[in-house]
């Protein structure tokens, strides 16, 4: 999908966030291939300045708005932070950024598409889906999965930065996954609809066990987080959004922990 003149002016977070709130908005409707392919080349152009995160690797272009003195030098994440850009009814921004050796434990996206870009440096990526239960004919919603065989969809998968977008959607593409950064790295997330525990859609983790008769295959069962695992939070330094301020909840957003690293 071509963007108008006036849509490349923009920012690339901005553009990002339009395009969200174009496909995303509610009513909530499956997006489409299209819209799906359409948001992956969005994120494809996006870098680490664009979101106001200085990653050390390259001069920063031209075209991001944020000045260097003002970005989130890497170096400053010596555990798991999550910058939060934007987060509303239908959809939530955000990046993950990681010190080398940091572990985010294998995690669930309920009902939820999750589309991802690398930033920059090395990821190892752990990934399933559940294998199908047999049709359940009832009219109350489908009970969340606690434990139950899975299917890998990536088995310690490094990624390298620059690569592709990725997807995931709630029952394929890896909708439980887990990353364990081999070099510094940063994941910038889009997740629709986002975490919410009150819609029924907590993060869950889980233990995984593999299955020596099925090959490919291994058990889930939900667990706590390991003791003392936390993310910090960081504040978003790239360029400002302009939101629809009728669907905006970020008065409301949860954030992680407080403590920033920077």
């Amino acid at each position: 999908m071509a963007l108008p003149p006036h849509i490349m002016a923009l920012s690339k977070v901005q553009r990002l966030y339009d395009a969200c709130d174009v496909v995303f908005s509610s009513p909530p409707v499956a997006p489409t291939l299209g819209d799906i392919t359409w948001l992956q080349n969005i994120l494809d152009g996006v870098e680490a300045a664009d979101v106001g995160i200085d990653d050390g690797e390259k001069p920063t272009s031209s075209s991001s708005s944020s000045d260097d003195d003002l970005l989130l030098p890497a170096p400053a994440f010596t555990r798991i932070t999550y910058v939060h850009i934007h987060q509303c009814d239908d959809f939530s921004i955000g990046v993950f950024c990681f010190p080398a050796g940091a572990t985010l434990p294998l995690h669930d996206h309920p009902e939820m598409v999750v589309l991802s870009k690398l930033l920059y440096g090395s990821v190892r990526v752990r990934s399933y889906d559940w294998v199908a239960a047999p049709p359940d004919n009832s009219p109350s919603p489908p009970r969340r999965r606690k434990r139950g065989l899975a299917r890998v969809v990536a088995a310690d998968v490094v990624r390298r930065a620059p690569c592709p977008a990725s997807v995931l959607f709630p029952r394929s593409g890896g909708n439980l996954h887990a990353f364990t950064a081999v070099t510094p790295c940063a994941i910038l997330d889009v997740l629709t609809p986002p975490y919410s525990e009150d819609h029924g859609r907590p993060s869950t983790y889980f233990t995984d066990v593999p299955v020596p008769s099925l090959p490919g295959f291994a058990v889930l069962e939900e667990t706590d987080l390991p003791e003392g695992f936390t993310v910090a939070g960081a504040p978003y330094l790239g360029p400002q959004l302009t939101v629809d301020t009728e669907d905006d909840d970020d008065d409301n957003y949860d954030s992680y922990d407080d403590e920033l690293v920077v």
